[in-house]
Protein backbone atom coordinates (compact mmCIF):
# COMPACT_ATOMS: atom_id res chain seq x y z
CA UNK A 1 0.00 0.00 0.00
CA UNK A 2 1.36 3.82 -0.82
CA UNK A 3 1.87 5.98 1.66
CA UNK A 4 -1.02 8.47 2.68
CA UNK A 5 0.78 12.16 1.96
CA UNK A 6 -1.59 14.04 3.58
CA UNK A 7 -1.89 18.35 3.68
CA UNK A 8 -4.03 20.40 5.79
CA UNK A 9 -5.21 23.61 4.05
CA UNK A 10 -6.30 26.75 6.54
CA UNK A 11 -8.35 29.42 5.27
CA UNK A 12 -8.97 32.33 7.64
CA UNK A 13 -11.66 34.96 6.74
CA UNK A 14 -13.01 37.95 10.06
CA UNK A 15 -15.33 35.80 10.83
CA UNK A 16 -15.07 31.94 9.24
CA UNK A 17 -12.04 29.72 9.44
CA UNK A 18 -12.18 26.66 7.24
CA UNK A 19 -10.16 23.32 7.05
CA UNK A 20 -9.31 20.90 4.54
CA UNK A 21 -7.67 17.86 5.05
CA UNK A 22 -6.10 16.25 2.07
CA UNK A 23 -4.80 13.45 1.15
CA UNK A 24 -2.50 12.18 -2.19
CA UNK A 25 -4.51 14.92 -3.77
CA UNK A 26 -7.93 14.31 -2.80
CA UNK A 27 -10.05 15.56 -0.22
CA UNK A 28 -11.53 14.04 2.64
CA UNK A 29 -12.28 16.37 5.26
CA UNK A 30 -14.11 19.47 5.66
CA UNK A 31 -14.29 21.26 9.04
CA UNK A 32 -15.68 24.91 9.00
CA UNK A 33 -15.97 27.56 12.21
CA UNK A 34 -17.92 30.35 12.23
CA UNK A 35 -17.78 33.29 14.67
CA UNK A 36 -21.62 33.67 14.91
CA UNK A 37 -22.13 29.95 15.46
CA UNK A 38 -18.61 28.17 17.22
CA UNK A 39 -18.97 24.38 18.11
CA UNK A 40 -18.94 24.04 21.70
CA UNK A 41 -17.54 20.47 22.17
CA UNK A 42 -15.21 20.10 24.37
CA UNK A 43 -16.63 23.71 26.46
CA UNK A 44 -16.88 23.38 30.13
CA UNK A 45 -19.77 25.29 31.81
CA UNK A 46 -21.30 25.83 35.03
CA UNK A 47 -24.71 24.73 34.81
CA UNK A 48 -27.86 24.79 36.21
CA UNK A 49 -30.28 21.80 36.51
CA UNK A 50 -33.66 23.23 35.52
CA UNK A 51 -35.38 20.08 35.16
CA UNK A 52 -35.59 16.47 36.17
CA UNK A 53 -36.76 13.65 33.85
CA UNK A 54 -37.28 10.47 35.64
CA UNK A 55 -39.37 8.65 32.84
CA UNK A 56 -36.04 9.14 30.56
CA UNK A 57 -33.12 8.62 33.46
CA UNK A 58 -32.19 12.35 32.17
CA UNK A 59 -31.93 15.46 33.14
CA UNK A 60 -32.24 19.46 30.98
CA UNK A 61 -29.27 21.39 32.17
CA UNK A 62 -29.14 25.74 31.66
CA UNK A 63 -25.64 26.43 30.55
CA UNK A 64 -26.36 29.98 28.65
CA UNK A 65 -27.19 28.16 25.34
CA UNK A 66 -30.61 29.24 23.49
CA UNK A 67 -31.48 25.15 23.78
CA UNK A 68 -31.10 24.12 27.59
CA UNK A 69 -28.81 21.15 27.19
CA UNK A 70 -29.49 17.48 27.68
CA UNK A 71 -27.42 15.30 30.44
CA UNK A 72 -28.35 11.01 30.49
CA UNK A 73 -28.00 9.58 33.94
CA UNK A 74 -25.10 7.38 32.77
CA UNK A 75 -23.01 10.55 31.69
CA UNK A 76 -23.54 11.39 35.86
CA UNK A 77 -20.85 10.63 38.70
CA UNK A 78 -19.85 7.01 36.97
CA UNK A 79 -17.22 6.70 39.96
CA UNK A 80 -20.46 6.45 42.26
CA UNK A 81 -22.25 3.47 40.66
CA UNK A 82 -22.70 0.61 42.25
CA UNK A 83 -21.50 -2.42 40.77
CA UNK A 84 -24.14 -5.21 39.63
CA UNK A 85 -23.55 -9.23 39.71
CA UNK A 86 -22.44 -9.25 36.39
CA UNK A 87 -19.51 -6.69 37.12
CA UNK A 88 -21.50 -4.36 34.87
CA UNK A 89 -21.81 -0.46 36.52
CA UNK A 90 -25.47 -0.35 37.53
CA UNK A 91 -27.41 3.35 36.59
CA UNK A 92 -28.61 4.94 39.55
CA UNK A 93 -31.90 6.80 39.57
CA UNK A 94 -31.65 10.23 38.06
CA UNK A 95 -33.51 11.53 41.25
CA UNK A 96 -30.89 10.34 43.33
CA UNK A 97 -27.77 11.99 41.30
CA UNK A 98 -29.49 15.28 40.51
CA UNK A 99 -31.86 17.98 41.52
CA UNK A 100 -33.92 20.74 40.31
CA UNK A 101 -31.87 24.04 40.75
CA UNK A 102 -28.76 22.13 41.60
CA UNK A 103 -25.45 23.73 40.07
CA UNK A 104 -23.02 21.05 38.51
CA UNK A 105 -19.86 21.77 36.23
CA UNK A 106 -20.54 19.93 32.53
CA UNK A 107 -18.40 19.77 29.51
CA UNK A 108 -20.02 19.53 25.85
CA UNK A 109 -20.38 16.37 24.29
CA UNK A 110 -22.06 16.85 21.51
CA UNK A 111 -23.24 20.65 19.25
CA UNK A 112 -26.63 21.16 19.99
CA UNK A 113 -27.74 19.10 16.17
CA UNK A 114 -31.42 20.38 14.66
CA UNK A 115 -34.39 20.52 17.14
CA UNK A 116 -31.89 19.23 19.97
CA UNK A 117 -30.08 20.45 22.44
CA UNK A 118 -25.97 19.88 23.62
CA UNK A 119 -25.35 16.85 25.24
CA UNK A 120 -23.04 16.73 28.29
CA UNK A 121 -21.53 15.36 30.71
CA UNK A 122 -20.20 15.54 34.20
CA UNK A 123 -16.68 13.63 33.49
CA UNK A 124 -14.86 16.56 32.33
CA UNK A 125 -11.94 15.37 29.87
CA UNK A 126 -9.49 17.65 29.07
CA UNK A 127 -7.12 16.94 25.36
CA UNK A 128 -3.71 18.03 25.04
CA UNK A 129 -1.47 16.95 22.26
CA UNK A 130 -0.67 13.12 23.32
CA UNK A 131 -3.06 13.23 26.28
CA UNK A 132 -6.42 13.36 27.75
CA UNK A 133 -7.27 14.23 31.42
CA UNK A 134 -10.01 12.58 33.18
CA UNK A 135 -9.94 14.17 36.75
CA UNK A 136 -12.32 12.03 37.85
CA UNK A 137 -11.09 8.50 36.10
CA UNK A 138 -8.38 6.65 37.04
CA UNK A 139 -5.48 4.73 35.62
CA UNK A 140 -3.87 5.06 32.32
CA UNK A 141 -5.58 4.01 28.96
CA UNK A 142 -3.94 4.00 25.57
CA UNK A 143 -5.88 4.61 21.93
CA UNK A 144 -6.62 1.16 20.36
CA UNK A 145 -4.88 2.84 17.19
CA UNK A 146 -2.01 2.18 18.81
CA UNK A 147 -1.49 -1.35 17.95
CA UNK A 148 2.71 -1.76 18.57
CA UNK A 149 2.78 -4.02 21.62
CA UNK A 150 5.94 -2.77 22.53
CA UNK A 151 5.26 0.80 22.07
CA UNK A 152 1.77 0.65 23.76
CA UNK A 153 3.83 -0.95 26.45
CA UNK A 154 6.38 1.96 26.74
CA UNK A 155 4.19 4.64 26.59
CA UNK A 156 1.90 3.00 29.74
CA UNK A 157 5.13 2.86 31.48
CA UNK A 158 6.41 6.08 30.63
CA UNK A 159 2.74 7.58 31.99
CA UNK A 160 2.25 5.38 34.88
CA UNK A 161 6.13 6.49 36.04
CA UNK A 162 5.02 10.50 36.00
CA UNK A 163 1.54 9.44 37.94
CA UNK A 164 2.95 7.88 40.34
CA UNK A 165 2.22 10.48 44.02
CA UNK A 166 0.53 12.53 41.57
CA UNK A 167 -3.04 14.28 42.00
CA UNK A 168 -5.66 11.65 41.14
CA UNK A 169 -7.36 11.28 37.58
CA UNK A 170 -6.47 9.34 34.73
CA UNK A 171 -4.95 9.55 31.63
CA UNK A 172 -5.85 8.22 28.12
CA UNK A 173 -2.79 8.15 25.36
CA UNK A 174 -4.24 9.47 21.87
CA UNK A 175 -2.69 8.00 18.99
CA UNK A 176 -0.64 11.37 18.32
CA UNK A 177 1.64 10.29 21.28
CA UNK A 178 2.81 7.29 19.39
CA UNK A 179 6.35 7.56 18.91
CA UNK A 180 6.80 10.55 21.65
CA UNK A 181 9.54 10.94 23.64
CA UNK A 182 9.12 10.46 27.31
CA UNK A 183 9.75 14.36 28.04
CA UNK A 184 7.08 15.57 26.10
CA UNK A 185 4.56 13.20 27.41
CA UNK A 186 5.36 14.47 31.11
CA UNK A 187 5.57 18.44 29.53
CA UNK A 188 1.78 17.62 28.81
CA UNK A 189 0.61 16.10 31.49
CA UNK A 190 2.35 18.92 33.45
CA UNK A 191 -0.10 21.16 31.24
CA UNK A 192 -3.33 19.49 31.48
CA UNK A 193 -3.06 19.63 35.30
CA UNK A 194 -2.82 23.26 35.31
CA UNK A 195 -5.07 23.39 32.66
CA UNK A 196 -7.64 21.25 35.50
CA UNK A 197 -6.37 23.84 38.43
CA UNK A 198 -7.56 26.71 36.45
CA UNK A 199 -11.23 25.44 35.08
CA UNK A 200 -11.86 24.50 38.84
CA UNK A 201 -10.61 28.22 40.14
CA UNK A 202 -13.17 30.07 37.28
CA UNK A 203 -15.66 27.77 38.25
CA UNK A 204 -15.04 29.11 41.81
CA UNK A 205 -15.67 32.67 40.50
CA UNK A 206 -18.35 31.49 37.78
CA UNK A 207 -21.98 32.18 38.19
CA UNK A 208 -24.46 29.11 37.09
CA UNK A 209 -24.91 29.16 33.12
CA UNK A 210 -21.49 30.66 32.32
CA UNK A 211 -18.62 29.29 30.63
CA UNK A 212 -15.92 28.62 32.38
CA UNK A 213 -13.37 27.03 29.96
CA UNK A 214 -13.35 26.62 26.30
CA UNK A 215 -12.09 25.26 23.64
CA UNK A 216 -8.99 26.20 21.52
CA UNK A 217 -10.07 28.15 18.15
CA UNK A 218 -10.51 25.75 14.90
CA UNK A 219 -7.35 26.51 13.35
CA UNK A 220 -5.09 25.32 16.70
CA UNK A 221 -7.67 22.74 17.15
CA UNK A 222 -7.00 20.83 14.19
CA UNK A 223 -3.02 21.13 14.84
CA UNK A 224 -3.63 19.64 18.53
CA UNK A 225 -6.09 17.04 16.81
CA UNK A 226 -4.45 16.36 12.99
CA UNK A 227 -1.49 17.07 12.95
CA UNK A 228 1.22 13.78 12.26
CA UNK A 229 4.31 12.67 10.90
CA UNK A 230 2.50 12.15 8.12
CA UNK A 231 1.25 15.38 7.41
CA UNK A 232 3.46 16.77 5.15
CA UNK A 233 2.83 20.34 5.10
CA UNK A 234 -0.05 22.97 6.99
CA UNK A 235 -0.19 26.16 4.68
CA UNK A 236 -2.83 28.66 6.00
CA UNK A 237 -3.75 32.03 4.59
CA UNK A 238 -3.78 34.26 7.66
CA UNK A 239 -0.27 35.68 9.40
CA UNK A 240 -2.00 36.15 13.38
CA UNK A 241 -3.61 32.44 12.33
CA UNK A 242 -0.07 31.13 10.78
CA UNK A 243 1.84 32.93 14.19
CA UNK A 244 -0.67 31.81 16.37
CA UNK A 245 -0.36 27.86 15.36
CA UNK A 246 3.08 28.29 14.50
CA UNK A 247 3.45 28.99 18.85
CA UNK A 248 1.07 26.17 19.58
CA UNK A 249 3.69 23.77 17.43
CA UNK A 250 6.84 24.91 18.92
CA UNK A 251 5.41 24.65 22.73
CA UNK A 252 4.01 20.80 22.26
CA UNK A 253 5.50 19.38 18.54
CA UNK A 254 8.45 21.33 18.12
CA UNK A 255 9.76 18.55 15.45
CA UNK A 256 6.69 19.31 13.21
CA UNK A 257 6.75 23.54 13.13
CA UNK A 258 8.41 24.02 10.27
CA UNK A 259 5.43 21.62 8.55
CA UNK A 260 3.41 24.94 9.12
CA UNK A 261 3.60 27.73 6.19
CA UNK A 262 2.24 30.88 5.49
CA UNK A 263 0.75 31.02 2.13
CA UNK A 264 1.88 34.10 0.38
CA UNK A 265 0.47 33.89 -3.19
CA UNK A 266 -2.05 36.00 -4.50
CA UNK A 267 -4.60 33.70 -5.55
CA UNK A 268 -6.62 32.05 -3.04
CA UNK A 269 -5.45 28.97 -0.74
CA UNK A 270 -9.02 26.81 -1.47
CA UNK A 271 -8.93 27.73 -5.19
CA UNK A 272 -5.97 26.65 -5.92
CA UNK A 273 -6.42 23.05 -4.63
CA UNK A 274 -10.15 23.03 -5.78
CA UNK A 275 -11.32 22.73 -2.55
CA UNK A 276 -13.88 24.80 -3.10
CA UNK A 277 -15.44 23.13 -6.14
CA UNK A 278 -15.01 19.84 -4.00
CA UNK A 279 -17.39 21.48 -1.35
CA UNK A 280 -20.30 21.88 -3.94
CA UNK A 281 -19.98 18.62 -5.36
CA UNK A 282 -20.10 17.24 -1.79
CA UNK A 283 -23.34 19.15 -1.01
CA UNK A 284 -25.02 17.00 -3.97
CA UNK A 285 -27.29 14.16 -3.48
CA UNK A 286 -25.51 12.48 -6.79
CA UNK A 287 -21.70 10.97 -6.24
CA UNK A 288 -20.40 10.07 -9.21
CA UNK A 289 -17.89 7.00 -8.99
CA UNK A 290 -14.56 6.92 -11.73
CA UNK A 291 -16.49 3.72 -13.49
CA UNK A 292 -19.64 5.70 -14.44
CA UNK A 293 -21.46 3.88 -11.45
CA UNK A 294 -22.92 6.93 -8.89
CA UNK A 295 -23.88 7.48 -5.47
CA UNK A 296 -27.17 8.88 -4.50
CA UNK A 297 -26.80 10.17 -0.61
CA UNK A 298 -30.01 10.81 1.36
CA UNK A 299 -29.91 12.79 4.67
CA UNK A 300 -33.08 12.55 7.13
CA UNK A 301 -33.96 13.25 10.81
CA UNK A 302 -33.62 9.72 11.34
CA UNK A 303 -30.75 8.45 9.19
CA UNK A 304 -29.01 9.12 5.77
CA UNK A 305 -29.69 6.46 2.82
CA UNK A 306 -26.88 5.98 0.46
CA UNK A 307 -27.86 4.02 -2.94
CA UNK A 308 -25.18 2.19 -5.27
CA UNK A 309 -25.69 2.14 -9.19
CA UNK A 310 -24.28 1.14 -12.02
CA UNK A 311 -25.35 4.01 -13.97
CA UNK A 312 -22.84 3.71 -17.05
CA UNK A 313 -20.67 1.07 -16.26
CA UNK A 314 -21.27 -1.69 -18.14
CA UNK A 315 -18.28 -4.23 -17.12
CA UNK A 316 -16.43 -6.12 -19.62
CA UNK A 317 -16.68 -9.68 -18.28
CA UNK A 318 -20.39 -10.73 -16.86
CA UNK A 319 -22.92 -8.76 -14.79
CA UNK A 320 -21.94 -10.72 -11.15
CA UNK A 321 -18.26 -9.19 -12.23
CA UNK A 322 -19.75 -5.96 -12.82
CA UNK A 323 -21.86 -5.22 -9.94
CA UNK A 324 -18.85 -6.20 -7.70
CA UNK A 325 -16.14 -4.08 -9.22
CA UNK A 326 -18.92 -1.29 -8.88
CA UNK A 327 -19.88 -1.84 -5.15
CA UNK A 328 -16.01 -2.35 -4.10
CA UNK A 329 -15.27 1.21 -5.75
CA UNK A 330 -18.61 2.49 -3.69
CA UNK A 331 -17.26 1.02 -0.65
CA UNK A 332 -14.16 3.27 -0.55
CA UNK A 333 -16.50 6.05 -2.36
CA UNK A 334 -19.14 5.81 0.36
CA UNK A 335 -15.91 5.97 3.27
CA UNK A 336 -14.80 9.46 1.37
CA UNK A 337 -18.22 10.59 1.70
CA UNK A 338 -18.85 9.81 5.10
CA UNK A 339 -15.58 11.72 6.58
CA UNK A 340 -16.13 14.57 4.00
CA UNK A 341 -20.03 15.61 4.48
CA UNK A 342 -19.38 14.42 7.81
CA UNK A 343 -22.89 12.26 8.11
CA UNK A 344 -23.34 10.29 11.42
CA UNK A 345 -25.92 8.52 12.89
CA UNK A 346 -27.52 5.53 11.62
CA UNK A 347 -26.45 5.10 7.80
CA UNK A 348 -28.19 2.58 5.83
CA UNK A 349 -26.14 1.83 2.09
CA UNK A 350 -27.73 -0.43 -0.63
CA UNK A 351 -25.26 -1.58 -2.35
CA UNK A 352 -26.46 -3.61 -5.66
CA UNK A 353 -27.96 -6.63 -5.34
CA UNK A 354 -25.05 -9.61 -5.28
CA UNK A 355 -26.21 -13.20 -5.05
CA UNK A 356 -22.94 -14.36 -4.14
CA UNK A 357 -21.55 -14.44 -0.04
CA UNK A 358 -18.24 -14.11 -1.69
CA UNK A 359 -18.80 -11.34 -3.14
CA UNK A 360 -20.98 -9.71 -0.26
CA UNK A 361 -18.12 -10.50 2.10
CA UNK A 362 -15.30 -8.50 0.00
CA UNK A 363 -17.34 -5.59 -0.61
CA UNK A 364 -17.90 -5.29 3.30
CA UNK A 365 -14.33 -6.49 4.00
CA UNK A 366 -13.26 -3.44 1.29
CA UNK A 367 -15.66 -0.98 3.43
CA UNK A 368 -13.94 -1.79 6.87
CA UNK A 369 -10.44 -0.97 5.44
CA UNK A 370 -11.79 1.93 4.00
CA UNK A 371 -13.45 3.24 7.31
CA UNK A 372 -10.07 2.57 8.92
CA UNK A 373 -8.60 6.27 8.79
CA UNK A 374 -11.78 7.38 9.54
CA UNK A 375 -11.07 9.64 13.03
CA UNK A 376 -15.26 9.43 13.95
CA UNK A 377 -15.59 5.99 15.55
CA UNK A 378 -17.84 3.50 12.89
CA UNK A 379 -19.38 0.46 13.58
CA UNK A 380 -20.45 -1.87 10.52
CA UNK A 381 -23.13 -4.20 10.81
CA UNK A 382 -23.21 -7.85 8.27
CA UNK A 383 -25.26 -7.92 4.76
CA UNK A 384 -29.09 -8.29 6.15
CA UNK A 385 -31.57 -10.22 4.33
CA UNK A 386 -32.82 -7.60 2.35
CA UNK A 387 -29.35 -6.81 0.94
CA UNK A 388 -28.76 -3.64 3.22
CA UNK A 389 -26.03 -2.53 5.28
CA UNK A 390 -26.38 -0.79 8.22
CA UNK A 391 -23.60 1.01 9.97
CA UNK A 392 -23.19 3.81 12.96
CA UNK A 393 -21.04 6.88 12.99
CA UNK A 394 -20.26 8.79 15.73
CA UNK A 395 -21.95 12.32 15.51
CA UNK A 396 -20.52 15.31 17.18
CA UNK A 397 -21.21 18.50 15.23
CA UNK A 398 -23.68 19.06 12.16
CA UNK A 399 -23.40 17.48 9.20
CA UNK A 400 -21.54 19.82 6.36
CA UNK A 401 -24.92 20.24 4.30
CA UNK A 402 -26.53 21.21 7.35
CA UNK A 403 -23.98 23.65 8.21
CA UNK A 404 -23.83 25.09 4.81
CA UNK A 405 -27.15 25.42 3.69
CA UNK A 406 -31.19 25.74 5.06
CA UNK A 407 -33.91 24.11 4.01
CA UNK A 408 -35.28 25.36 0.82
CA UNK A 409 -37.58 28.57 1.16
CA UNK A 410 -39.93 27.26 -1.84
CA UNK A 411 -40.28 23.14 -0.81
CA UNK A 412 -39.51 23.87 2.72
CA UNK A 413 -37.13 21.03 2.88
CA UNK A 414 -39.41 18.60 1.22
CA UNK A 415 -37.18 18.19 -2.15
CA UNK A 416 -40.18 18.61 -4.20
CA UNK A 417 -43.00 20.97 -5.00
CA UNK A 418 -47.04 20.43 -6.14
CA UNK A 419 -47.16 20.59 -10.06
CA UNK A 420 -48.22 23.51 -11.63
CA UNK A 421 -51.69 22.14 -12.58
CA UNK A 422 -52.49 20.94 -8.86
CA UNK A 423 -52.32 24.07 -8.40
CA UNK A 424 -54.67 25.22 -10.72
CA UNK A 425 -56.73 22.80 -9.23
CA UNK A 426 -56.32 23.70 -5.60
CA UNK A 427 -57.39 27.73 -6.93
CA UNK A 428 -60.38 26.62 -8.85
CA UNK A 429 -61.56 24.80 -5.20
CA UNK A 430 -60.33 28.04 -3.88
CA UNK A 431 -62.44 30.67 -6.55
CA UNK A 432 -65.75 28.72 -5.81
CA UNK A 433 -65.56 29.19 -2.10
CA UNK A 434 -64.99 32.84 -2.43
CA UNK A 435 -67.85 32.96 -4.74
CA UNK A 436 -70.05 31.55 -2.23
CA UNK A 437 -68.47 33.35 0.42
CA UNK A 438 -68.71 36.93 -0.79
CA UNK A 439 -70.96 39.08 -3.17
CA UNK A 440 -68.60 40.65 -5.69
CA UNK A 441 -68.28 41.70 -9.25
CA UNK A 442 -65.39 39.72 -10.60
CA UNK A 443 -62.53 37.05 -8.99
CA UNK A 444 -59.20 38.12 -8.95
CA UNK A 445 -55.97 35.64 -9.43
CA UNK A 446 -52.67 36.48 -8.06
CA UNK A 447 -50.33 33.28 -8.98
CA UNK A 448 -46.92 32.31 -10.31
CA UNK A 449 -46.12 33.18 -13.95
CA UNK A 450 -45.83 29.34 -14.65
CA UNK A 451 -49.03 28.07 -13.25
CA UNK A 452 -51.34 31.11 -15.13
CA UNK A 453 -49.24 29.66 -18.26
CA UNK A 454 -51.08 26.47 -17.66
CA UNK A 455 -54.28 28.41 -16.65
CA UNK A 456 -54.14 30.19 -19.87
CA UNK A 457 -53.06 27.11 -22.17
CA UNK A 458 -53.83 23.76 -20.79
CA UNK A 459 -56.68 24.75 -18.52
CA UNK A 460 -57.98 27.49 -20.46
CA UNK A 461 -61.39 25.15 -20.81
CA UNK A 462 -60.99 24.64 -17.28
CA UNK A 463 -60.70 27.99 -16.30
CA UNK A 464 -64.08 28.97 -18.80
CA UNK A 465 -66.35 26.14 -17.27
CA UNK A 466 -65.55 27.64 -13.83
CA UNK A 467 -66.52 31.30 -15.07
CA UNK A 468 -69.55 29.97 -15.95
CA UNK A 469 -70.43 28.20 -13.20
CA UNK A 470 -69.84 30.93 -10.47
CA UNK A 471 -71.42 33.30 -12.68
CA UNK A 472 -68.04 35.88 -12.45
CA UNK A 473 -65.33 36.93 -14.54
CA UNK A 474 -62.36 35.52 -13.47
CA UNK A 475 -59.26 37.68 -14.24
CA UNK A 476 -55.20 36.28 -13.75
CA UNK A 477 -52.18 38.70 -12.40
CA UNK A 478 -49.05 36.94 -12.72
CA UNK A 479 -46.97 38.02 -9.43
CA UNK A 480 -42.88 37.46 -10.26
CA UNK A 481 -41.88 37.07 -6.64
CA UNK A 482 -44.58 34.16 -6.36
CA UNK A 483 -43.08 30.53 -5.71
CA UNK A 484 -45.29 27.88 -7.90
CA UNK A 485 -47.04 26.67 -4.72
CA UNK A 486 -48.53 30.31 -4.00
CA UNK A 487 -51.20 32.18 -4.82
CA UNK A 488 -54.04 34.29 -3.72
CA UNK A 489 -58.24 34.73 -4.76
CA UNK A 490 -59.50 38.20 -4.19
CA UNK A 491 -63.47 39.12 -4.68
CA UNK A 492 -63.52 42.45 -6.66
Amino acid sequence: MLPVAQEILVNVTPRETRVALVENGILHEVHVERAAKRGIVGNVYLGRVSRVLPGMQAAFVDVGLERTAFLHASDVARSAYAEGEDGAREIPEIRSLLAEGQEILVQALKDPLGSKGARLTTHVSLPSRYLVYLPDGRGVGLSTRIEDEVERERLRGGVEAFTAGSAAGGYIVRTAAEGASAEALHADMLYVNRLWETVQQQARQARAGQLVHEDHPLAVRILRDLLSDEVEVVRVDSRLAFERMREFCRMFVPHLATRVELHPGPHPLFDLHGVDDEIQRALERKAPLKSGGYLMIDQTEALTTIDVNTGAFVGKTNLEETILKTNLEAAQAIARQLRLRNLGGIIIIDFIDMSAQEHKDMVLGALTRALIDDHAKTHVSSVSTLGLVEMTRKRTRESLEHQLCMPCPTCDGRGSVKSPQTVCYEIFREVVRAARQFEAQAVLVLAAQAVVDVLLDEESTGLAELEAHVGRPIRLQVEGGYPIEQFDVVPL
